[in-house]
């Protein structure tokens, strides 16, 4: 009916794509997941210089650009999203013109500030949770409640 290259396929060409396909990792897998986690927490420290540098500049809105750019969700490694965690609660808490911020916030950073949002009500302090409430709020406003939405369905890139 249609030809070849109408149908987009995509099958697994060998046997250890059908194992990661299934969701099982070889040790090989593991090797090359540390290797990497370790290129992304040097990523993450010099990310933290860049927005130790902004906040002394009085730019908290700039360090937290800083600080969603490149967020690791992808990963499973637990030390690089700790690590993530607190480079953007570092920015999370030096804002204090909640209003201000999303006026020169872009709306590409919707979403993954509002996966951090439930990651800093999840800790259980009380600034940290007061902080990401007084966002959370003005974020549901600005960006609706789909933003919620596809903060909590999304399983997979969890920060």
């Amino acid at each position: 009916m249609y030809p070849d290259y109408f149908v987009l396929r995509r099958f697994p060409v060998s046997e250890r794509e059908r194992e990661r396909e299934r969701g099982m990792a070889t040790g090989h897998d593991e090797h090359i997941e540390a290797d990497n986690a370790e290129a992304i927490i040097t990523r993450i420290e010099h990310k933290t210089r860049k927005i130790e540098s902004l906040l002394k500049q009085h730019k908290p809105v700039e360090a937290l650009k800083t600080a969603l750019e490149g967020s690791p969700p992808k990963t499973k490694d637990e030390r690089c999203k700790s690590a993530n965690w607190l480079v953007v609660h570092r920015a999370i808490m030096a804002i204090k013109d909640v209003d201000g911020m999303f006026s020169s916030l872009d709306p590409e950073y919707y979403d993954i500030l509002m996966k951090y949002l439930y990651r800093g009500l999840s800790t259980g302090d009380r600034p940290t949770c007061d902080q990401c409430l007084r966002i959370h709020e003005k974020l549901t406003q600005r960006a609706g409640l789909g933003c919620i939405l596809r903060a909590l369905a999304d399983t997979v890139n969890t920060v």
